[in-house]
């Protein structure tokens, strides 16, 4: 699919045809969209090095405070290696690829914290509460869990900034959904005011599920209480949640929720879905972060993500939302996607990352085009 090729460079007749490339500026990478791709070229077959790309594809393999089944830290490299299967012609945009998509690869140092994390996290998800309020090691154990996360967010918060400052498009690639926490912080630090566009099964509004500071079943409730630059977050597809959470978010005038349940009754009653994302839309400021946990899905889109709940959105109707919050002239700044999670039992079962990485590419695709880099159909 691809071939990198310069001015100096003479190209073959043959080479020419084979490649179907002709000469270009001096390093640039020119890209052949009907060939076969190979993730071991990069994610979608792309040799990007990481200073020509617009997007950066940030992996964080996590999964320590998971409390259902663990395995969104395989994530990642599962999307990676899906990604082969794209194909870039897209009927709403043009040629996403172009602006240069690069993933790096996967921090040894968090697959450290993830490791030990994850180790102790087990022992306090397994305890009850009894055991936890006089077992002096498992308080030990929850503090370190607590500090680990925090590491974790300074790590994504860092590696944000540094591509932000670059003025590249950094993108969360996870792991469960603590995992954007730092990312987020970066963006609305840029963007004050920034509005967060959250799809999940969950609402993520716990505070310090079961003593986890940094739950993925709390990282909307600290993004609103620890990052005052967030201006709006509008939830979609909510259908698991607790009475605090309710409370919490019906108390909070910075939050709009569309549970799922209550869309599904709009639907079923003959409201257009047009009418509805348009609603959801106006709800968001001018620059906006999607939040993607991929449980915000029907499971038969994600069938082994890490806390599966019936009911749920379509993935044309994602689309259709996505797609009507660039056409409202809004800005799609950033974007994270989490908890998709390969089968533990069949290595050769891609599905939920095939799914993964095809969303992946839609909000890349809407992301760049928002920003006037590449153009809709």
């Amino acid at each position: 699919m691809t071939k990198k090729v310069t001015a100096k460079k003479k190209i073959t007749p043959k080479a020419k045809a084979k490649t179907k490339v002709k000469p270009v500026a001096e390093g640039r990478t020119v890209i052949d969209p009907n060939a076969k791709a190979s993730s071991k070229d990069g994610i979608y077959g792309l040799p990007f090095k990481e200073h020509e790309a617009k997007v950066v594809y940030l992996p964080i393999p996590w999964d320590v405070t998971t409390s259902y089944q663990a395995g969104t830290s395989k994530g990642p490299e599962a999307i990676l290696m899906a990604s082969e299967q794209i194909d870039f012609f897209d009927l709403d945009y043009i040629d996403a690829y172009q602006a240069g998509l690069f993933m790096k690869k996967e921090s040894a140092k968090i697959k450290k914290l993830n490791r030990e994390g994850r180790a102790l996290a087990k022992k306090i998800i397994d305890a009850d509460d009894a055991a936890m309020a006089k077992n002096k090691t498992l308080q030990a154990a929850l503090k370190k869990v607590n500090s680990l996360c925090n590491d974790l967010n300074n790590e994504v918060y860092k590696e944000t900034k540094a591509l932000l400052d670059n003025d590249q498009i950094s993108v969360v690639v996870g792991g469960d959904h603590a995992t954007p926490f730092g990312a987020i912080k970066a963006y609305a630090e840029k963007y004050e005011g920034l509005g967060v566009l959250h799809f999940d099964a969950h609402s993520d509004t716990r505070d310090a599920y079961m003593g986890f500071e940094n739950s993925h079943a709390s990282i909307m409730h600290n993004v609103m209480e620890k990052i005052p630059q967030v201006g709006k977050l509008v939830q979609v597809g909510i259908r698991d949640f607790c009475q605090q959470e309710y409370e919490y978010t019906q108390a909070n005038p910075k939050v709009e929720v569309y549970f799922d349940q209550n869309l599904t009754r709009r639907k079923l009653a003959g409201e257009s879905f047009e009418k509805i994302a348009r609603e959801i839309v106006s709800h968001l400021p001018k620059n906006v972060y999607i939040s993607f946990d991929i449980d915000g899905l029907d499971p038969r889109y994600c069938p082994h993500t890490g806390t599966p709940v019936p009911g749920g959105l379509d993935y044309s109707e994602v689309v259709f939302i996505i797609n009507e919050l660039i056409r409202s002239k809004r800005t799609l700044v950033g974007f994270d996607l989490v908890e998709v999670a390969p089968s533990p039992k069949d290595k050769a079962d891609e599905w939920d990352a095939n799914v993964g990485m095809r969303l992946l590419y839609k909000m890349t695709s809407a992301a760049l085009a928002s920003q006037g880099l590449i153009k809709l159909r």
